[in-house]
């Protein structure tokens, strides 16, 4: 895919089609080409626990891999270390590339999600894979706890010197 990470590329139409179609919004709505190809690529990729690769990758993990190859971002790659990480947000406020936050089996921050776009957000399900749900879907929105964008990151691919 041409241009930086970080730059906006057009999505391809096939993959603007598909993502407008799950989400239910305007094709025109899928403007991140680098966004939309890689929850492509990874779409249905198996959960598991501290995977990294293709063949399983956990919620964090997810997260820290978009971030760095759609937004140029570095964040940790642990959950409890990425939402320190985050400025805060009401859930209408936020917006596609934010992180959200679940407090999963009595644990505050124990899962988290890429939002996207009119209410979706993409995450690596433990029983799924990874995969594009509502935010407000009745079983998972209960354990609903935060959600924001990411600030406060070094960036060391761009610092002088290094």
């Amino acid at each position: 895919m041409k241009g930086h990470p970080g730059e906006i590329v057009q999505p391809q139409p096939s993959i603007a089609e598909k993502y407008s179609a799950i989400m239910g919004v305007d094709v025109e709505s899928i403007q991140n080409g680098r966004l939309y190809a890689f929850i492509d690529q990874w779409m249905g990729t198996p959960y598991k626990f501290g995977g990294l690769d293709k063949d399983g990758i956990d919620c964090s993990g997810l997260a820290f891999l978009l971030e760095q190859q759609v937004y140029n971002i570095s964040i940790p790659r642990i959950t409890s270390q990425q939402v320190t990480i985050i400025k805060r947000k009401y859930e209408e406020e936020l917006l596609e590339g934010d992180l959200v936050f679940f407090d999963y089996d009595g644990k505050k921050f124990s899962h988290v999600g890429i939002y996207l776009q009119n209410g979706y957000y993409v995450h690596a399900s433990s029983s799924k894979g990874v995969m594009i749900i509502k935010l407000r879907d009745p079983y998972t929105y209960k354990y609903f706890s935060r959600g924001g964008s990411v600030v406060a990151v070094e960036d060391t691919t761009s610092t002088p010197g290094k």
